[in-house]
């Protein structure tokens, strides 16, 4: 490994901003000072630019094994790279679903291979796996994957009894999709008796409900309570779910802890006049008192995280009627240039941005030497220019599928450079592709 010296950057780290040099060596954060005078390898003039410990993304899904006509760990982690994300927990339901340990294995061979960023990837959970759950290594495995609500394959859970032995006897993190089957279903036939099959997608919100979310949200917790599990609620979409969080306590504390998503806090249910089914997702994009009270909950740490659900499918899927067309959209390239916008716009600090994206992840999973920029830290970086205004267009979108529901959005900050593990693996447009990811390890 080589080393890198970054002159006058404008750190964004715990709370505050301070203009230092920092200094890289084998992998890891060696100095940080006013000014460091020593020869690198490679020395970054960072005047003006600012510099993020690197995003962590909790929850994506880049579709490899089974479905990598819509993307591969390989596409996907080069994007993710591109947009600041340098660690990402990748979700199981991929074909086959990862509900056995060996599954499990081969998706961490497979990121050894072909992966620029750093990667974890969560145990699948079912209604009959119980044991294979239970085997997972807590301190090399990010968490076990829960849905509470509608699936891919084998993966909804909703035997009450296999819910209950989960929450017992988890030893990890249980991270969990909730939306309640059966009131969706309900809401589906009312729809169809109503429309037929020529269902509009701005009904998804009124199918995929405020209501069924909150009663799966609410059943999490109950049983996170009850067995004090260590609860982590993925994709708020509503403004009543965030009541159902503490924020009196500190992060590394809380045994229930909670995750927005950019689309949640960017689009509403009025975008999908001109949007469609790019911006259908489950849980679904809901209104504009929804998106703001989530926002409201991500600052005053209700909501613990900012992550993507990045879930491509390609556009000829998207481009389906409403009922096939699948949920699930691109969005890891885009999601700290997003939030970035959402700081100019004056919604959100810089400070809040290194919180809820790296510092607060690497808490509430325990994640060993990342997340912050410290002396003897993983050295993953992002340096961003906040006044390089660019335009999502088709030449820059870097995602396998090839299209991005930010399509003609301008955004004010560009990513400069990413830094992965001590790697400088973008630099000023480019990638260096030489698979600079390492497999995340957890304190547990």
């Amino acid at each position: 490994m080589s080393s890198i010296l970054i002159k006058s950057a404008t750190i964004v780290n715990e709370n505050q901003q301070l203009v230092a040099d920092v200094l890289v060596k084998d992998g890891f954060i060696d100095r940080i000072d006013k000014q460091i005078d020593t020869i690198a390898d490679k020395e970054i003039n960072a005047e003006g630019l600012y510099l993020f410990p690197g995003c962590i993304d909790d929850q994506v899904h880049f579709r490899e094994p089974g479905l990598t006509h819509k993307a591969n760990i390989y596409s996907e982690s080069r994007a993710a790279v591109a947009g600041g994300i340098t660690s990402f927990m990748e979700m199981p339901n991929t074909v086959p679903n990862t509900l056995t340990q060996q599954l499990l294995q081969d998706k961490y061979d497979i990121g050894a291979r072909t992966s620029l960023a750093n990667y974890s990837f969560f145990m699948g959970a079912s209604n009959d796996n119980i044991e294979e759950v239970l085997r997972t290594d807590t301190a090399n495995v990010c968490g076990i994957k829960v849905f509470m609500g509608s699936s891919t394959g084998n993966m909804l859970v909703d035997n009450p009894n296999t819910l209950e032995n989960i929450f017992a006897n988890s030893p990890m993190l249980v991270a969990t999709h909730c939306e309640d089957e059966a009131t969706i279903k309900s809401n589906l036939e009312h729809y169809k008796q109503l429309l037929g099959e020529n269902i509009p997608v701005k009904l998804h919100p009124k199918i995929r409900s405020a209501e069924a979310c909150y009663l799966s949200s609410s059943m999490a917790v109950d049983l996170a309570k009850k067995h004090n599990t260590r609860l982590h609620i993925l994709h708020i979409s509503t403004e009543k779910e965030t009541y159902l969080f503490d924020n009196s306590i500190p992060l590394k504390d809380k045994r229930i802890t909670a995750e927005a998503c950019i689309h949640h806090l960017w689009f509403t249910d009025k975008d999908y006049e001109t949007k469609g089914n790019l911006i259908k997702w489950n849980p679904a994009v809901k209104t504009e008192h929804d998106r703001d009270g989530i926002l409201k909950a991500v600052l005053n740490g209700r909501i613990d995280v900012i992550a993507t659900d990045h879930a491509p499918h390609t556009l000829e899927e998207k481009s389906l009627p409403y009922l096939q067309a699948p949920s699930g959209g691109p969005l890891v390239q885009h999601a700290l240039p997003a939030m970035l916008e959402l700081y100019h716009q004056g919604k959100i600090s810089l400070e809040q941005i290194a919180e809820k994206m790296a510092h607060n992840v690497a808490i509430c999973f325990q994640i060993e030497k990342r997340g912050f920029i410290r002396e003897g830290y993983w050295a993953d970086l992002v340096l961003a220019n906040l006044n390089s205004p660019w335009k999502v267009n088709q030449d820059n979108i870097l995602y396998q599928c090839k299209w991005s529901p930010f399509e003609g959005t301008t955004f004010q900050s560009k990513i400069a450079y990413t830094i992965v593990s001590g790697n400088v693996a973008w630099t000023n447009g480019s990638l260096i592709e030489y698979g600079s990811g390492k497999r995340l390890s957890f304190n547990r």
